[in-house]
């Protein structure tokens, strides 16, 4: 069996990641699971949240998605992610504005349908703001 799992990332935009990795951390949308070779197969939805790929028993990169689906093999993980960010670098100021339009869209929302898709902005921005914090630091 081999040592390592091929990892990709996927955003709308373009493949962000496609790496041979020890190990990575996603987070499911009924908790975070780590991939590891030979991992049994299963399809999951991705919460926002941090995708954390490790080497030599360290994270070596941390990289913030929106959501979206990931798909595991006992050789592969791949994410097709509604958004992708990589951590390092990220900018805190325009996150934070993002939550405060989310929320604004919010207190103005007209229907249901405004009020839920603001509701979901707002979840994104606050994960994104957590991750850059550090919380819940995988």
């Amino acid at each position: 069996m081999a040592d390592t799992v091929e990892f990709e990332l996927v955003s709308p935009e373009r493949l962000l990641v496609s790496a041979s990795v020890e190990m990575v951390v996603v987070p499911g949308a009924e908790g975070d699971f780590g991939v590891l070779p030979g991992h049994a197969p299963l399809i999951s939805t991705v919460r926002p949240g941090v995708i954390s790929t490790y080497e030599d028993g360290r994270v070596v990169s941390r990289i913030f998605v929106a959501g979206g689906f990931a798909e595991v093999t006992a050789a592969r993980c791949t994410v097709l992610a509604d958004e992708a960010v990589e951590l390092e670098g990220a900018d805190r100021a325009a996150v934070e504005g993002r939550l405060r339009a989310a929320r604004e869209e919010f207190a103005d929302a007209d229907n249901d349908a405004e009020r839920a898709a603001a509701e979901a902005e707002i979840a994104v921005a606050e994960a994104f703001l957590a991750a850059i914090d550090g919380v819940g630091r995988t």
